[in-house]
């Protein structure tokens, strides 16, 4: 039971996992066209006022409530993470699987820009694989599946005993299984 229930848990994200552990290993090979969008608004005197009220001792600290707002409805990024601020300019990275993003705010002229780079599907599942830019929440699920494909794997150790009596090439298939990798990572990697 716990072999069926495990395996129908970590199913998709075992079949998506193998497919971008292929797509990372031939990264080289596939070609990736990143669309790269530019934006900029001008920040309201209110607004740029606060943000010039706020500017923190330390060199990295988040944006004020409001600010942030403003820079998320003006602009496709979320701005809950630290802003870099120095004395003319407050610079807001907003990395994301698949691309980049980052947005800009003069604290002179209140003018802002943004850049945000796309770099497609593959780069954005690729990303999902490492866990990179994704967020807690999807470090969380990261942490259920390989949960689940230990379960599963387990499980399926049990079974390959279970039935190994019926099954002779059971264990050398298994030995296989270890020795293949082991040797390869032995001659080849240095």
């Amino acid at each position: 039971m716990w072999h069926w229930m495990s395996s129908a848990v970590s199913l998709i994200g075992v079949l998506l996992f193998a497919i971008t552990g292929f797509t990372l290993n031939h990264a080289a090979d596939i070609e990736a066209s990143p669309v790269v969008t530019q934006k900029s608004a001008q920040m309201p005197t209110a607004l740029l006022t606060r943000l010039k009220a706020s500017v923190p001792e330390a060199e990295k600290a988040p944006l004020p409530v409001d600010v942030a707002t403003w820079v998320e409805d003006s602009f496709p990024v979320k701005a809950s993470g630290e802003a870099e601020w120095s004395a003319d300019e407050v610079y807001l990275a907003a990395p994301r699987p698949g691309g980049d993003a980052w947005v800009a705010i003069d604290l002179t002229t209140g003018a802002a820009s943004s850049e945000v780079t796309s770099r497609g599907w593959i780069s954005y599942l690729n990303d999902l694989h490492k866990g990179r830019n994704s967020g807690g929440e999807w470090s969380l699920f990261i942490d259920i599946f390989s949960f689940a494909c230990l379960v599963f794997a387990i499980t399926g150790l049990f079974l390959l005993q279970l039935h190994s009596a019926k099954r002779k090439s059971t264990w050398p298939l298994v030995g296989f299984g270890l020795a293949i990798p082991a040797a390869i990572a032995i001659i080849y990697i240095h």
